[in-house]
Formats: C-alpha cells, structure tokens, sequence
C-alpha cells in the first residue's frame, strides 16, 4: 500500500500537460503514492451540467492532498446552454470548481511563495522572496450575488443603508450586487497562519494589506484583527497598506516586504504582482490549505490557445508539487525538487519560451529530474 494517496486533477487545457510535467519529476524523486485521477473542468460542466462532480467530491474526502492543473473558466452564453442537453432548460450558471473547493474543504489558506531563482532571464530584481498569505473563502469570492436584484433585497438595503437609496428607483435588471462578506474568524486565521509562519521560517515582518480607509466595514474588521493578533507575536514586526499603494511600493522596493497577508481579493491581485516579479505565472505555485485537506496548483490558466503544444513552461506545477511535498512530511525530497528547479534555471541551457527558449514543457521537466 502506497505511503500517499494524491488526487490527481489535471482538469483542461494545458494543464493535462504540466501535471505530466510534475508527475514525471514526482515519480524522479522516488515519492511512495498512488495517485486516483479526478474528473473536474469546463468540459464536465458542458456534459454534465457540474465542473466539479460529485464523483471528484467524495474522492477529495478520502486522499492526502491533491494536485490540480488548470481549468477553462469563461462566460457562458444562454444559447451554448442549449446546446448541450445537460444543460438545457436549467439555467445553470457556471461557477469556478475551484472557488467551490475552497469553500466546501474550507480551504482556508493561500499560500503563494514569490521567490526569484537565480539567473531568471525574468526576474524584475534578484534576491524577491515574498510570501503572500490570501484569504481563501470569504470576501468577494464569497459566491453571494444577484445580476437581478430581487425586489425585497432592493427594499431591506434601502431601509437599512442611506447610501444606497440612490439605487432604490433603479429597476432590478438593471444593477448587480455581490456581496463582500468578511468574518472575524476567517480574517483571524488567515492571519495567525501567516505569523506563525513568519515565527517558523524566521521571517521579520508581516504586511497586511487592505482598502479600510474606504471599504470600512470589511477592511475595517480585517485590520482590526491584525492588530490584534500581531499583540501574540511580539518578535515580529507588523505594518499594515491600502492595496493600490501596496501595488507600488512592492514595484519600488520589494526588499521591504517578507510576508504579506490580505483577503481574498487583494490577495489574489499582490500574490499576481509578486509572481510577475519573479518571473511570471510560469513560476507562480499555490498552496490551498484547510485543516484535513490540502489542494496544490500553479496560479496560471488553462491556456486553451497552446492546448497540445507542451509549450509552456511547467516550473510553476512542479514548484506546486514541491509544496505539496512539504504538506506531506517530505521534505527531503521537495528539498530535491527546488534545488534541481534552481539549478536548471541558474545554468540557462534548458529554457521555455517565456524564458526565451525552445524547449518543451517535459523538456524542461526531464531537465529538472535529472537533477533531482
């Protein structure tokens, strides 16, 4: 019986091709587990009338951890739906599986490293090494919207907000509402985690990043919990940025930075920034982390346009497997991993085409096995 039970969920895309990427740098390492394959994606959601099965559900509720590739989210138009008998006449709406997974696991945490290898022909500075602590269930992403605003919501806001009277006469096709729904537990634990990863590491300081001098309530709760929280971590520093700021002093002085911790929405837009400044999403790895359960990927798309090519660059998926490695105890072996992804990068000869090379997604991945 293998040590590890891995969902394997390659979804679509190009990610089919940079899970075979990571399973073969893996399988190099010599990791013990199985590896049960998950159906989820655009293409289950078109058959199926779901992108995230329950077939996939139950199989999450029995492994270690999961690695996830890529999945094609795009607007969905009335008329595909009636193409598809599935989907015919339910007026289904496509949501992503993968925000739907976050908040079913209650995956709570995103861990995204922003680490610049060195000699990255992509690199904006050498030496970024950033770590960015996102919120991962509440907030905007929290799922609760209305493209058509029903008459008694439209009537209980305008009895209880003043500002939104303005909206009162405005008929409800008209507007949209998504709610920002922000709790104090689920800003308290996004935030211990990141200081008491900055207390493991060694890390000196953790920014919190919020808009709580114009978004009061949410932001407001956010950052009054930080301050309430860093009172139990007196060896770290903590300071605090509005999101739009926080965008250009991480642009003007990144070495100013260490851990950064945000809700979901900020979070998703710094953790970006961050991955761009050390090398783009080819490199961008993710860690969704709840209590029981934890979900690994790279943080780009699906890339439907290089679908089949095996062009792009898989670092970021193996990089992904590498935190999943340490998730599982196995340190030595993602130790491995990065070690053969910083020197395959630092000796330039094997190169994607975003680095400005040739080679080809497994390419790049016997590359780094050899070295492993």
């Amino acid at each position: 019986m293998a040590k590890h039970k891995i969902a394997w969920l390659p979804g679509d895309g190009v990610g089919v091709e940079v899970m075979e990427a990571a399973r073969l740098v893996l399988d190099r390492v010599g990791l013990d587990a199985e590896y049960p394959h998950g159906d989820i994606g655009w293409e289950f959601w078109r058959q199926e009338g779901d992108a995230f099965p329950a077939r996939t559900i139950a199989l999450l509720e029995n492994v270690d951890a999961a690695m996830f590739g890529a999945i094609t989210s795009k607007p969905v138009k009335a008329a595909e739906q009636e193409l598809v008998p599935a989907l015919r006449g339910k007026g289904l709406v496509y949501r992503s599986p993968i925000v739907r997974m976050r908040q079913l696991f209650d995956l709570y945490v995103c861990l995204r490293p922003c680490k610049a290898y060195a000699q990255n022909p992509l690199n904006f500075k050498e030496g970024i090494d950033l770590v960015v602590f996102r919120e991962n269930t509440e907030d905007l992403y929290a799922g609760v919207e209305f493209n058509t605003v029903p008459d008694r919501l439209r009537d209980t806001l305008a009895e209880l907000s003043p500002p939104f009277k303005a909206f009162q006469d405005v008929p409800g096709d008209q507007y949209a509402i998504s709610c920002k729904i922000n709790t104090r537990k689920g800003s308290e634990r996004i935030i211990r985690a990141a200081f008491e990863f900055a207390k493991q590491f060694n890390r000196k300081k953790v920014t919190v990043v919020h808009k709580a001098n114009v978004v009061r309530a949410t932001d407001g709760l956010f950052l009054e919990t930080a301050k309430q929280v860093a009172t139990d971590f007196p060896g770290i520093a903590m300071d605090d940025a509005n999101i739009d700021a926080m965008t250009m002093w991480l642009l003007k002085n990144p070495f100013s930075y260490d851990v950064l911790v945000a809700p979901n929405l900020y979070g998703d837009i710094i953790s970006d920034l961050c991955a761009q400044m050390v090398g783009g999403l080819g490199f961008g790895c993710s860690g969704n982390i709840g209590e029981k359960l934890a979900v690994f990927e790279p943080t780009h798309g699906s890339a439907p346009k290089y679908a089949g090519q095996y062009k792009v660059n898989p670092i970021a998926t193996i990089l992904a497997a590498k935190m999943m490695l340490d998730w599982l105890g196995e340190a030595d072996r993602a130790k491995r991993i990065e070690g053969a992804v910083a020197e395959v990068i630092r000796e330039g000869k094997v190169r994607t085409y975003d680095m400005g090379g040739a080679a080809k997604t497994l390419e790049m991945a016997e590359a780094i096995a050899a070295k492993a």
